[in-house]
C-alpha cells in the first residue's frame, strides 16, 4: 500500500515537472525572432506568431531560397512543432527593353549612294551619315531645298536638315 502511494506520488511529480518544463509560446516566439533577425539580408519585416508550438512566419523574402532558409531556421528552435510560412516574394523586375531601332541601325551603302548621287548637282551642300540618318549642311536656295527634300523622300532616308541654311 505504501509502495503504491509512493509510486503514485512519483508519477504525479514527474508528470507535473515534465508539463511545467515545456517551453512557453512566448519563449519560442522570442527564439524564432532572434534567429530570423540574425538573417537581415534574407527577410524584410518578419513577424512571428506562435500558438501551441506552431510558428506562423510572415514578411517579405527576397526569393524562394530565403523562404526555405527561414522556415528551416524556425524548425530548429526547441519547442517548435511545425512551421507555417506565409512569406511573400517581391514582384519580378520588368523585362529589359531593347533600345529603339534608330540607335542600333546604320544606313546601308546603297541608300548612302542614292543620297550622294542626288546631291552631286547641288553645290554648297555636304552630307555625313550618322547611324541611320543623313545629316546635310550648307546653304541652299529654296528650289534646291525642295529638290533635296523630294530626293530624300524618294530614297526613303531619315534626314537632319536643320543645318541647311537659306542662300540669299
Amino acid at each position: 500500500m505504501k509502495l503504491t502511494k509512493l509510486l503514485m506520488a512519483i508519477a504525479i511529480i514527474t508528470t507535473v515537472s515534465f508539463v511545467s518544463c515545456k517551453p512557453k509560446d512566448a519563449d519560442i516566439k522570442a527564439a524564432v525572432e532572434a534567429k530570423l533577425n540574425a538573417m537581415p539580408d534574407m527577410i524584410k519585416g518578419a513577424t512571428v506568431d506562435v500558438t501551441d508550438g506552431v510558428a506562423t512566419l510572415s514578411g517579405e523574402c527576397k526569393d524562394d531560397m530565403c523562404k526555405a532558409e527561414c522556415e528551416k531556421a524556425a524548425k530548429e528552435v526547441k519547442g517548435v512543432k511545425s512551421v507555417v510560412a506565409n512569406f511573400t516574394l517581391p514582384a519580378p523586375p520588368p523585362p529589359a527593353v531593347a533600345p529603339p531601332a534608330s540607335l542600333t541601325t546604320t544606313m546601308d551603302a546603297a541608300a548612302q549612294q542614292k543620297v550622294k548621287d542626288g546631291l552631286k548637282d547641288i553645290k554648297g551642300v555636304t552630307v555625313t551619315f550618322e547611324g541611320d540618318k543623313a545629316v546635310l549642311t550648307g546653304d541652299v536656295s529654296k528650289a534646291d531645298r525642295m529638290k533635296i527634300m523630294q530626293m530624300l523622300a524618294a530614297a526613303k532616308v531619315k534626314s537632319d536638315v536643320s543645318k541647311l541654311g537659306d542662300k540669299k
